[in-house]
């Protein structure tokens, strides 16, 4: 019997030009997901286009981050999707090419969108995915897909943080750090230098955080984002700041794209799923964190998505503990 691993090989061997997006607003797992499985068809001689619709942003230390596009050209033998739920998260660049025939996701919302799909929403991060997995299909990983597979691993977990972090993890963070990638260097880049302008931005949010039992959160305005020139259209991981507030059981922020449209992300601790809410709107993720994208105004988006945010706690019976 043919396996996936089989299928997917012999169509990359045969195969001479390659789609390969991710999703908007792309994170360090997007980003390095992509770069790694794109530098490692490059080095196997394939033309290969790497898309993301909003840009590198911030990634542009990763190698090969010079080689991403916002916009495919030309009929190509195959498409892969990286890191990505649904195919609306890719956002308008594939809208014009037939179904992926190449998924690789760990989010646990995956709506299985392509022909073949490797989704194992136990793993940390695509990136570890594709570590398991470039192998099997014919690819090598060098020292630069080492260090773009890294950086996705490290951002995903928050520099290994999350509760999903095991000794397999750091295993596999080990063995490509062995082929090459600095863990310093990375983690350096992704978790530690900020900008001058997302600082500022971050103080915009800080000023206007708020708490409510279990709850805390903010909002980011389109206003905000101009006044501190921040060039992104996201959060520049205001989110992770405030998950880390003493007592608190899940963390939202809110991030005006535009005067109709909120961008929501959630964090939550161990034991909370707020995935099944952020897919109640339109989204999707982990169990400890995800995302939507949800129409209406920014007052009316924050007030529906506290209100269903609070019922999850009531549901929990969380309460929050002030000594």
């Amino acid at each position: 019997m043919t396996t996936n691993n089989e299928i997917i090989a012999q169509k990359i061997k045969s195969t001479e030009s390659l789609i390969i997006a991710s999703h908007v607003r792309p994170d360090a797992d997007a980003v390095g997901s992509l770069l790694g499985f794109g530098l490692a068809l490059k080095n196997a001689g394939k033309q290969v286009q790497m898309v993301l619709e909003d840009g590198v942003g911030k990634y542009a230390y990763l190698p090969g981050s010079d080689c991403i596009v916002q916009k495919p050209e030309g009929d190509v033998d195959m498409i892969i999707v990286v890191d990505c739920s649904d195919p609306a998260r890719v956002g308008k660049v594939l809208a014009d090419y037939p179904q992926p025939d190449l998924v690789v996701d760990h989010h646990k919302t995956n709506l299985n969108f392509g022909k073949v799909n490797v989704v194992e929403p136990e793993q940390v991060a695509a990136a570890a995915i594709l570590y398991d997995y470039l192998p099997l299909w014919g690819l090598a990983i060098d020292a630069s897909v080492a260090t773009c597979l890294l950086s996705g691993i490290i951002g995903d977990t928050i520099g290994f943080r999350t509760p999903n972090v095991n000794a397999e993890v750091l295993r596999k963070a080990a063995a490509l750090m062995d082929l090459g990638a600095s863990l310093s260097d990375i983690y350096r880049s992704e978790l530690v230098i900020k900008s001058f302008e997302a600082v500022h931005y971050w103080g915009t949010g800080l000023n206007k955080v708020q708490r409510n039992n279990g709850l805390v959160w903010t909002n980011l305005t389109l206003e905000d984002r101009m006044k501190s020139a921040y060039p992104g259209n996201d959060d520049a991981d205001l989110v992770n700041v405030l998950s880390s507030v003493e007592g608190i059981a899940i963390a939202l922020i809110f991030i005006e794209q535009s005067k109709n449209m909120v961008k929501v992300s959630w964090r939550a601790r161990p034991g909370i799923d707020v995935s099944k809410i952020a897919f109640e709107f339109g989204g999707g993720g982990h169990a400890a964190a995800a995302g939507a994208d949800i129409e209406g105004t920014l007052e009316e988006v924050q007030n529906r998505v506290i209100m269903e945010t609070e019922k999850l706690l009531e549901e929990k019976n969380f309460s929050y503990d002030r000594n």
